[in-house]
């Protein structure tokens, strides 16, 4: 049994996961408001084990250098998205007079890594465009899919690294692998089951 709480964080309004299964709770993209989202995990049965950044922008990593330090967490993030963690001028924050830096990683993930929290598997589906590193993590009932793929849009590819093709051979792999059924939990905005978004979203209507 797993239970996923959102928690929107940060003045970019980020969505935060909190996936709690068994024992282990992961923290899937803490942007900010490290205290909420403590407070709110600490209401759960459970540890927190797993820090999971879909991408190094700083909305979406500005919390783990404390969840960390409180928590012992471990840190995943994709290769490509490694240094984004630990240099400000690389995860944006610079550009608007912040310094967002995370500790380094301590797993590297690639495309097809399967990361076990507690009783369930999310498997890593590596889909770059909005930086180059970006993931989403697939499971059985639901899919966390950062920036890449939103309710009714998709992740902005004019920051550098990003890619507009890159995104697009992204949404196309992603659309193959979602089952109608499936919830998406996006990085930033509603959630909603892939159904209804690949009816409502645009980006997804174009790739027919």
């Amino acid at each position: 049994m797993s239970e996923v709480i959102r928690v929107v964080v940060g003045e970019m309004m980020t969505n935060c996961y909190i996936l709690a299964s068994g024992p282990e709770i992961a923290i899937i993209d803490p942007g900010f408001e490290a205290l909420k989202i403590l407070t709110t995990a600490q209401k759960l049965a459970g540890k927190i084990t797993h820090i999971i950044n879909t991408h190094g922008h700083m909305d979406h990593i500005g919390a783990n250098r404390q969840l960390k330090a409180e928590s012992g967490a471990m840190v995943y993030i994709h290769k490509d998205d490694a240094e984004l963690l630990t240099h400000p001028s690389k995860n944006l924050s610079l550009l608007i007079g912040d310094f967002v830096s995370s500790p380094p990683a301590d797993v590297l993930l690639d495309d097809g890594d399967t990361i076990k929290i507690g009783n369930l598997e999310l498997k890593v589906l590596h889909t770059p465009g909005h930086t180059p590193g970006s993931i989403c993590l697939i499971g059985d009932k639901f899919c966390f899919t950062g920036d890449t793929l939103f309710y009714d849009s998709i992740g902005r590819t004019d920051f550098p690294g990003s890619s507009e093709e890159l995104m697009f051979k992204s949404l196309k792999k992603l659309s193959t692998v979602l089952t109608d059924e499936l919830i998406v939990y996006p990085g930033h905005g509603e959630w909603g089951i892939f159904r209804d978004i690949k009816l409502q979203n645009p980006f997804l209507r174009c790739l027919d």
